[in-house]
């Protein structure tokens, strides 16, 4: 604890264990602040990053890496947030960007990468076809994708959501770790660093992971109580029910297999919420002063009321700053 007292106040405090050790295009991400909601739960506010959510804390290591490789463009595809965060480390790095997004995507979001000079590409048929668009684009030479699913680096950069609970809390985890599971980039960064930091000795116990989905769309939630190893056959036509966390809406994430087995390796579980939940929840956190996105309310919402799944100390992730969204009807 005491080698990090003068290092740098960004996640690159931890360069000692990401796969990066500095960045040339840093916007100051990282040491979000940790804040009390109840006796128990406490919040960590992702949503004051550089670009308005935590996917920045993996974007810039993909831009970094980027940098380094020098390709013609970055590709990369995204609900909103992800993109939004690559656009912007691209522009940091004056790497020519495109973003593929679903169409219907919030117009805050597609302004913000917009803004940042990316080209946007609005794709017909929803987050799956989104993927696919994007991945044949990057079959062309000279691009780089810029996964936040698939590429490793995204979860070295996610995974530092911990390292700062761990410092924030003098030098342990709570109880349980509450994160919203869409493709599950922030619950295997989260994952990832409990198990280094316990291999070094550096915490005794692992907290729970309480893994959080929309019931509209919960793929992941029904193949963990259902006891399977990987995702439950669907009805391809059966098309996703809408949701206001638009941002975890993944109907067949691709590391399915790797969210269940850490989910279960923890002793945790999935909760489901309505979207009541959704909509009271995102009211609440701003009648006590914080404006989030609606995505970023899940975990809030499926915690608030308490229940034996949630027992002892638990922090929340507030993903995405309400602006990304605006309230809910």
């Amino acid at each position: 604890m005491n080698a990090l007292a003068d290092r740098i106040d960004s996640l690159w405090r931890y360069k000692d264990f990401l796969p990066l050790d500095t960045s040339t295009i840093s916007l100051g991400e990282g040491r979000t602040p940790l804040v009390p909601l109840t006796d128990t739960v406490s919040a960590k506010l992702d949503y004051l990053m550089p670009t308005l959510s935590f996917k920045d804390r993996g974007a810039v290591m993909l831009a970094e890496l980027a940098r380094r490789l020098g390709p013609d463009r970055v590709v990369a595809d995204s609900t909103g947030n992800a993109g939004t965060s690559v656009a912007a480390y691209c522009a940091r790095a004056g790497l020519p960007c495109t973003v593929y997004v679903p169409e219907g995507t919030p117009a805050q979001k597609t302004e913000q990468i917009r803004a940042h000079g990316a080209r946007l590409v609005a794709v017909p048929g929803g987050r799956e076809a989104t993927a696919l668009a994007a991945r044949a684009a990057a079959d062309e030479p000279g691009v780089f994708y810029a996964s936040h699913v698939f590429n490793p680096y995204f979860l070295h950069g996610t995974k530092t959501y911990v390292y700062e609970l761990w410092e924030d809390l003098g030098g342990r985890l709570p109880d349980a770790l509450a994160v919203p599971v869409g493709n599950g980039t922030l619950l295997l960064g989260a994952a990832l660093a409990v198990a280094e930091l316990h291999a070094r000795g550096l915490i005794e116990t692992r907290p729970r992971l309480i893994a959080v989905q929309a019931e509209a769309v919960s793929p992941l939630a029904a193949a963990f109580h259902a006891g399977a190893d990987d995702l439950l056959p669907a009805d391809p036509a059966t098309p996703a029910a809408p949701t206001l966390a638009e941002g975890i809406a993944i109907p067949r994430p691709p590391r399915a297999r790797q969210i269940l087995a850490a989910v279960r390796a923890s002793g945790g579980t999935f909760l489901t919420v309505t979207e009541d939940d959704i909509h009271d929840a995102q009211r609440d956190l701003a009648a006590r002063g914080l404006y989030v996105e609606t995505t970023g309310v899940a975990c809030w919402a499926a915690v608030r009321d308490g229940g034996d799944a949630v027992r002892g100390s638990v922090v929340v992730p507030l993903c995405g700053a309400g602006l990304k969204t605006g309230m809910a009807g």
